[in-house]
């Protein structure tokens, strides 16, 4: 079979002359596919041939995703301000203005559909309605708060919602129900189940009637979430796992960065999704840094009863959680990392019982291909790792399949709102961990999530919009 030619010299029945590609157009350039395999395009009037195509294979698409993947790194297109995109976008609707007749023959031709097209005058509006039946998944972590996350949204846009608690804290979504009869919901708008995420979850999320589902919890299992609301392409919403890097440059305010990075991880037992949980050091304050952060463990990290006001960290929310932070911390020590701090577990409470009580514990020596650096824990275990230029500590940042949190530490503002430009996550904070507004969207890039909760956003993701098009008269 001869090679066909990248660009063929053709003639339409309209009798319209022009040069048709048939590569695969990559970098800017008309290509070759690598296997050489081809696809014909018929007119659907004649049943005839008018040309063949190039067909991709993988290596061919990897080609394609590659050269958009380097696109959207280029400074050529990465900087390109808003107003000249604009003006690109501009001259190619200009272009295709001034080629309109020749796509017109071109469609008719290659998929038969008249070249006439009435231009109506006519009024068009939109509306915002609910989306329907949402199951709402809930974590552990924080039961209330997450269901007020989801619920508030949902309520407010008109749906009517199934909330699935966790199965290791159900007790105070429970109350909520029954404030949410008091306060005189009609029967059915909020109803709340018990169950494990295998079962009542999974039937939840498969269930034909429900139209939308909002889920916070592991990327393990947003994945299967995902699966199963594909059977019916439902409305999804993940807000999943993390590994989020806070980077300290060494300009920075050292007493309030060692409080922010502390607190970042250690709060709430390290239990968060977007706990900072690698912290990277300019080299020149890295020891500095990791003694003055040893230091407020023993100053601040108060471990104990957590009806005590001074406590400062809990017991894990269970011996699983308790048994898997273990886990992961002789892990790093048996991939070679450095124990600076903690290390296991932490003694019995002051009232002589057992509890699943950790050692907040501190890792140095770490590299970056170690499991510790690179999956979350979900408890108080963190990396501290020491870095040399800006563009080092941002390479290191985003190396990682995960994109929920950051943090950036330095007096230098202009490079704390450059560095935030260049981070790949869902959420900056500046000088700060772990901020939260109701009033700002609240969510995750990679796989960290699909979607956003809070702000506008979160209510724009329990509404749907329909076009309306209303006829001013026209007559056909």
């Amino acid at each position: 079979m001869p090679e066909l030619d990248l660009f063929l010299d053709i003639t339409a029945p309209n009798g319209r002359q022009y040069k048709q590609p048939t590569g695969l157009f990559i970098d800017n350039e008309f290509v070759k596919s690598t296997s050489g395999q081809t696809i014909a395009s018929i007119d659907p009037a004649t049943t005839r041939e008018i040309a063949s195509v190039y067909a991709a294979g993988a290596e061919d698409v990897d080609k394609a995703v590659n050269a958009a993947k380097a696109a959207l790194k280029d400074d050529s297109w990465k900087l390109l301000p808003a107003t000249d995109r604009g003006m690109l976008m501009g001259r190619l609707a200009d272009l295709i203005e001034q080629n309109k007749e020749l796509f017109a023959t071109i469609d008719a031709w290659d998929n038969g559909e008249p070249t006439f097209s009435p231009i109506l005058t006519k009024f068009a509006y939109t509306i915002r309605q609910p989306i329907g039946v949402v199951g709402q998944i809930i974590p552990w972590n924080y039961p209330l708060s997450m269901a007020a996350w989801k619920l508030g949204p949902a309520l407010a846009c008109g749906n009517t919602v199934v909330i699935k608690a966790a199965e290791q804290t159900p007790l105070s979504i429970l109350v909520l129900g029954t404030l949410i009869k008091e306060a005189g919901f009609p029967k059915g708008v909020v109803n709340i189940i018990n169950g494990y995420g295998r079962e009542a979850g999974a039937a939840l999320v498969q269930h034909p009637l429900v139209d939308k589902v909002a889920f916070t919890g592991s990327t393990a299992t947003a994945r299967e979430i995902m699966k199963m609301a594909a059977g019916s392409l439902k409305n999804i919403t993940l807000e999943t796992g993390g590994k989020s890097p806070l980077i300290v440059f060494n300009d920075t305010d050292m007493e309030q960065a060692v409080k922010w990075s502390h607190f970042g991880i250690m709060s709430n037992q390290g239990q968060i999704c977007t706990a900072t949980s690698r912290i990277l050091v300019q080299k020149d304050i890295y020891d500095t840094f990791v003694e003055q952060f040893k230091g407020a463990i023993q100053t601040t990290s108060k471990i104990g009863d957590q009806w005590d006001e001074s406590t400062f960290q809990g017991p894990q929310v269970t011996r699983a959680q308790y048994d898997r932070v273990l886990e992961y911390i002789q892990v790093g020590i048996s991939e070679g990392a450095t124990v600076a701090s903690g290390g296991g577990p932490h003694p019995a409470n002051s009232n002589g019982e057992s509890g699943y009580y950790v050692q907040p514990t501190v890792f140095t020596n770490v590299k970056d291909s170690m499991r510790i650096y690179r999956e979350e824990i979900f408890g108080p275990v963190v990396v501290i790792v020491p870095f040399e230029t800006e563009e080092e500590a941002i390479r290191r940042a985003n190396d990682t399949t995960y994109g929920l949190g950051a943090a950036v530490f330095t007096k230098d503002l202009e490079r704390a709102h450059r560095v935030a430009a260049e981070i790949e996550s869902g959420m900056v904070w500046i000088n700060s961990s772990q901020d939260c507004d109701p009033r700002v969207p609240f969510g995750g890039v990679k796989q960290s999530g699909i979607g956003r909760e809070l702000g506008e956003a979160g209510l724009e993701a329990y509404s749907q919009v329909k076009a309306v098009h209303v006829n001013m008269g026209n007559k056909l």
